[in-house]
């Protein structure tokens, strides 16, 4: 399955009665309240829990339907998305991640 393919699974599941701008807030505090769920995963090892991989994947595929969420609520392909982000690491750490580019990165680097 493609990014694209996801995000047009996916939307099916979105409420058709909000606004575009309700969308992208409802996205936001979904991906918000999502990543909270998986952080609260791995507080939970203080309580003497164990973590579970297959609870962090689900975890991970709500916050990602909440991603596409966001790029459906602005009429982006999330594959674009995808790939805007990887060109943007290409340009930042050419040879692979190095610390030094991390700390000092060029003017405009966002």
């Amino acid at each position: 399955m493609t990014l694209n393919e996801y995000q047009i699974l996916a939307s099916r599941t979105m409420d058709p009665t909000l606004s575009d701008s309700e969308t992208e807030m409802h996205a936001l505090h979904g991906m918000a309240g999502e990543l909270g769920e998986l952080h609260s995963i791995y507080q939970k090892v203080y309580q003497g829990h164990t973590p579970d991989s297959l609870h962090k994947m689900k975890e991970l595929g709500d916050l990602l339907w909440f991603i596409a969420e966001y790029c459906t609520a602005h009429d982006w392909p999330l594959e674009i998305v995808a790939e805007m982000n990887i060109e943007k690491l290409k340009a930042r750490y050419p040879d692979g991640f190095e610390a030094e580019r991390s700390l000092h990165r060029r003017e405009g680097d966002i």
